[in-house]
């Protein structure tokens, strides 16, 4: 029976709300239903790990399982990180989280609530995403996955044969979003981004970090656009730019048209170092229940056009680009699925 074979568990731990998801041992879902609590980072990082136990015991209790099934526990974490498992200074958490070892005390507190050690894998969120999405979309094959997600910023994973993800020697392996932008393609002038790079990140092209600054500029030239006369700011009008284009508004389609062609070059980037079979585009813009079916096939074909011709001849035959499918489930379900993978991996 299900409810006594072993289980992995993933946490998604965000700045504001924290998410606990299992898988198998055959890396299927135990539920596709989330558990969703307050992260409540203003209580410091102890009180935060202590809360992940709880949730984990209420995950358990739902699906029927017992802590002595759990196996293995995954948890995604925001970058970047000093060391493994130790955060650095972030743009959403209190000061009290930097250099806080999410691993050492994490384990400690998995060890006194079940009673023995329990392994754990820390990693960074949108990698863990990137994971679970990659095991959606190749299935049993080994294809490498590429996973790009555009929203508040620009998220990026690279999964191996293993399906692990890239870290880099000092876990900095994939932050691409921080690469720079082929800016004579795009034809406009390198913004300012908030790493604090003047070089033109990709991120601030192809994400809402940078929706502002596109709208700016769009609206110097079309000042009687609807949004040039409301009474907000560049960020606050930049977020109803989906909506509008949805609806046909010019404006907003060609911003969008714009980041979709600065993400298929950077796609094109990518292929030269990784050779992906697959490329995955998550994020928002990507969400089902914000965005029409019309608006994402829209987005991928002017990613896909933009990429094309960079990209080898056997590239442009056999690389697959598909939208991401998993949504909220997909950094804590990757967690999961990590924990799982490293045990297999420390079992060979």
């Amino acid at each position: 029976m299900r409810a006594q074979q072993p289980v992995y568990i993933g946490t998604d731990s965000g700045a504001t709300t924290s998410k606990i998801g299992g898988v198998w041992e055959d890396a299927t879902p135990v539920s596709t239903n989330l558990l969703q609590r307050s992260t409540d980072a203003h209580l410091g990082p102890v009180m935060v790990v202590q809360g992940w136990v709880e949730a984990i015991s209420t995950y358990l209790e739902q699906n029927d399982l017992q802590w002595e099934q759990v196996r293995g526990v995954g948890v995604a974490i925001p970058g970047p990180r000093r060391s493994y498992g130790v955060l650095e200074r972030g743009p959403n958490l209190p000061e009290s989280f930097v250099g806080f070892d999410v691993y050492s005390a994490y384990s400690r507190a998995l060890a006194e609530r079940a009673g023995r050690a329990i392994a754990l894998a820390v990693g960074n969120d949108g990698n863990m995403g990137g994971v679970a999405e990659a095991q959606r979309v190749r299935g049993s094959s080994t294809g490498s996955v590429l996973m790009l997600a555009p929203g508040s910023g620009l998220g990026c994973a690279y999964i191996d044969e293993h399906g692990l993800p890239l870290d880099g020697a000092t876990l900095a392996g994939m932050e691409a979003a921080h690469m720079p932008a082929p800016l004579h393609l795009l034809g406009v002038r390198p913004y300012p981004c908030g790493c604090g790079r003047t070089w033109g990140c990709v991120e601030i092209y192809t994400s809402l970090a940078g929706l502002p600054l596109l709208l700016a500029e769009k609206l110097a030239v079309r000042p009687d656009h609807p949004l040039a006369s409301l009474p907000l700011s560049l960020k606050e009008r930049a977020f109803a730019l989906r909506s509008l284009a949805q609806q046909g508004d010019q404006l907003a389609t060609e911003i969008f048209d714009f980041q979709a062609r600065a993400l298929g070059l950077h796609v094109a980037t990518l292929a030269m170092a990784l050779d992906p079979q697959f490329v995955v585009i998550g994020g928002g813009l990507m969400d089902t229940e914000s965005t029409s079916v019309a608006f994402r096939e829209r987005y991928l074909q002017q990613v896909w056009e933009a990429a094309y011709p960079y990209l080898w001849p056997a590239q442009q035959a056999n690389m697959r680009l598909v939208p991401a499918t998993l949504g909220d489930l997909s950094q804590a379900i990757g967690a999961a699925l990590v924990a799982l993978y490293q045990a297999r991996l420390a079992q060979r």
